[in-house]
């Protein structure tokens, strides 16, 4: 009696499970938010993972280069560390490419940037990241005989940029973070910089309480305009995290909202017109 008392009641807790597990394993994904940006990603419970969730597809990860492994870390990692760039982000990304048929969200079909902000040595640093890149080759955009190839996934370098390395090799498999003040109109430029950041304040001062001053309206727009004519997108990091801001933000233009709310921008954002009629 007591072996069948026990099987029935693991019966029961399976059938009263079974309702909960299907949530999870026929959970749709959730909606893409391109013009989100999940400023240092590595910062949150889950890296990656958290940024996915809510549907990211611009992603920042901070590297210090630490003997020959590059971490991910906000500050120098004087100890050892096993959260290396590998592991959290190019690891799981692949494993997501390859489930989703060569993409990492299976209704996104654009690449998803991998930002990668550079804190140590940018020459040393690179040719550290160069073998692993080469070793993801397949999921990422690259340059062959002057074009682009784009793939899953797109590395873009900020912080401290290896910029004679990466315009020097005709096959490379990374871009250039350029900062938005200092963009060129070289059309000979348009492949190296996929994308034009700098920080909010050094553009604008105002905070979202009342209008915003139409000088800095427009130094913002002018930026903006010459980014684009590069076919770079736009990102402030550092600004304000209200709705003000971002409204303003995307009216302007700017393509890339930085944030670490991930979840209030992607509600946000999943919600703005200005956001729906950029997307048509």
């Amino acid at each position: 009696m007591r072996n069948n008392f026990v099987s029935t009641r693991h019966i029961r807790t399976l059938l009263f499970l079974l309702p909960v597990l299907a949530q999870f394993t026929c959970k749709a994904q959730p909606t893409p938010v391109p013009n989100g940006f999940a400023h240092n990603d590595y910062l949150h419970k889950h890296p990656l993972f958290d940024a996915l969730s809510n549907g990211f597809v611009n992603i920042e990860a901070d590297i210090f280069l630490r003997g020959n492994k590059l971490v991910v870390a906000h500050v120098f990692p004087y100890f050892k560390s096993k959260k290396t760039l590998e592991s959290l982000y190019f690891k799981p990304l692949y494993q997501r490419v390859t489930e989703h048929n060569g993409q990492v969200f299976a209704n996104y079909s654009k690449p998803v940037i991998l930002m990668i902000d550079i804190k140590t040595g940018a020459e040393h640093t690179y040719r550290v990241l160069v073998p692993l890149l080469e070793k993801y080759r397949s999921m990422l955009t690259r340059m062959e005989n002057g074009k682009i190839i784009y793939s899953a996934v797109t590395v873009v370098l900020s912080g401290h940029k290896p910029y004679n390395l990466i315009e020097g090799n005709p096959r490379r498999l990374a871009f250039i973070d350029e900062d938005l003040r200092k963009i060129s109109r070289d059309s000979a430029m348009l492949n190296l910089f996929p994308m034009a950041s700098c920080k909010y304040s050094h553009v604008l001062s105002w905070g979202g309480i009342g209008p915003i001053p139409s000088r800095q309206r427009q130094r913002l727009r002018d930026y903006v305009a010459m980014a684009h004519e590069l076919g770079s997108k736009v990102r402030l990091w550092a600004s304000p995290e209200n709705k003000a801001v971002w409204d303003e933000l995307l009216l302007d233009g700017v393509d890339l909202i930085n944030t670490d709310q991930l979840a209030n921008l992607r509600k946000y954002l999943n919600s703005n017109p200005v956001v729906l009629a950029k997307a048509d």
